[in-house]
């Protein structure tokens, strides 16, 4: 029955959040109404709702995102100086999952993560 997940996640400014997404992460624009934003890459969609009065430092909007070519990717996000978390560097978990993670302009955690067989 279930087919999908779409995240939606908190943004102060529409055009900050669709120009890191975008330029940083590769995505792109599915939908742009108003207060709203849609993004995709590959076969996800993020969708953005607007809070301006967001406190970034109070943020503890998620997103776990799964690749299937997890050092391509983070090379990819070295090469376009997409911004690392500190503690998000490339590694392998000991749940069995290699990640790595980053932080949207609002704060929004997004990681992601290949399991490794």
């Amino acid at each position: 029955m279930l087919t999908n997940i779409c995240p939606k996640l908190p943004m102060r400014d529409k055009t900050l959040t669709k120009n890191f997404y975008l330029n940083q992460l590769d995505f792109k624009l599915l939908g742009d109404y108003g207060d709203y934003l849609i993004l995709e890459k590959d076969n996800i969609e993020i969708h953005f709702f607007e809070f301006k009065n967001l406190d970034p430092k109070e943020n503890y909007g998620q997103v776990y995102i799964r690749t299937d070519e997890i050092d391509k990717l983070y090379q990819t996000m070295l090469d376009n100086n997409t911004s690392i978390h500190p503690n998000g560097n490339l590694q392998l978990k000991p749940w069995g999952q290699k990640e790595f993670a980053l932080l949207d302009p609002d704060n929004n955690l997004l990681s992601f993560g290949q399991r490794i067989k």
